[in-house]
């Protein structure tokens, strides 16, 4: 993955990297005296950010098909081909694996192979995920679900990080996926969801505009968590669950470029989705307790900076990036057990 050394003026041509929408988004949402200074910093950050996140255009593995019980290769699914039980994968570059070099590295695969061992039962996976997807993209995969053949069994969202990235507000973000998990119910699944990722844990995004995307990012994962509920789904609360283990080893758990979570990364996800899934589904034990869902450390209203991150026109451009997308479980050492 290339990184970028110069730095265009964001008004000259759209903007390489999510993060620097965000930022122009908070620089330029307010306008008066009092908020000259927050904008000037933010929109300086942004510049700085846009030169040290990277660009990247690669394709996510392609890991669809049949996995059973005791690993082995997966089988190709076609029609004809026996299954037990129907995993669809919805959301954003989290659910499909973006960064990974392998598909079995993938979060849909490492659940699919959880669900095949802990149920002794053939599972077949499918991914409707788009890479770079917001909440506003879940109707046309679901759409897209109904058009491809019957609804699955289990259902698992990840969404979050690039409605924070672009103009879709939080509340009708959360309003979104909510409907889309009432959808998938409707139709007999099973749904977890993994909300919305911290921004905190990532360093190349400098302070202050790391804070000002966390406290959004906060925000919309409490948003999603009570959406989720009420639409009869399960919350995994990433930021809750991730962020002290994102501090703590960031050079295990995210990749290279210190931007996108590495295998180990995904397979804390993964992880943390596992005993969701096997929750609802109800015919699974896996000993692992369901997390509380996400809780803010940190008031939103009251200061500079949580005034200034209102929306503009400028979130609309694309980037063609998809944004970070992180989970955990309760140790990295974890990671290569059960």
């Amino acid at each position: 993955m290339g990184i970028s050394r110069h730095a265009p003026h964001l008004r000259s041509r759209p903007p390489r990297r999510s993060v620097i929408a965000l930022a122009a988004a908070a620089a330029l949402a307010s306008t008066g005296s009092a908020y000259v200074g927050a904008r000037n910093l933010l929109s300086g950050q942004a510049e700085q950010a846009r030169s040290v996140i990277p660009k990247s255009w690669d394709v996510p593995p392609r890991a669809d098909g049949v996995y059973g019980p005791g690993g082995g290769p997966v089988e190709r699914w076609h029609r004809g081909i026996p299954f037990d039980l129907h995993l669809m994968i919805f959301g954003d570059s989290t659910a499909t694996g973006y960064g990974c070099t392998s598909s079995d590295e993938v979060p849909g695969v490492l659940l699919a192979r959880g669900l095949a061992e802990e149920s002794g039962k053939r599972i077949r996976l499918s991914t409707k995920a788009i890479v770079g997807a917001t909440s506003k993209g879940l109707s046309g995969q679901i759409d897209a679900m109904f058009v491809a053949g019957p609804p699955p069994d289990a259902a698992v969202i990840m969404i979050g990080a690039n409605d924070i990235t672009k103009p879709n507000g939080i509340g009708p973000s959360a309003r979104r996926l909510g409907r889309a998990v009432q959808r998938l119910r409707s139709s007999g699944a099973v749904v977890a969801v993994g909300t919305c990722p911290d921004f905190g844990v990532i360093t190349a995004i400098p302070q202050p505009l790391r804070w000002v995307a966390r406290s959004r990012g906060l925000r919309l994962a409490r948003a999603q968590a009570g959406a989720v509920r009420a639409a009869g789904g399960t919350p995994v609360p990433f930021s809750d669950l991730l962020a002290p283990h994102f501090y703590e080893t960031p050079e295990l758990l995210f990749s290279q470029d210190m931007f996108h979570p590495s295998a180990a990364g995904y397979a804390l996800a993964a992880k943390q989705l596992l005993p969701a899934l096997c929750s609802e589904l109800g015919e699974f034990v896996t000993g692992m307790p369901c997390e509380e869902a996400l809780e803010s450390r940190r008031p939103d209203g009251g200061s500079l900076l949580g005034r200034v991150t209102g929306l503009t026109r400028l979130w609309r451009r694309s980037t063609g990036v998809p944004a970070p997308v992180l989970g955990g479980v309760p140790a990295p050492m974890a990671i290569g057990a059960g």
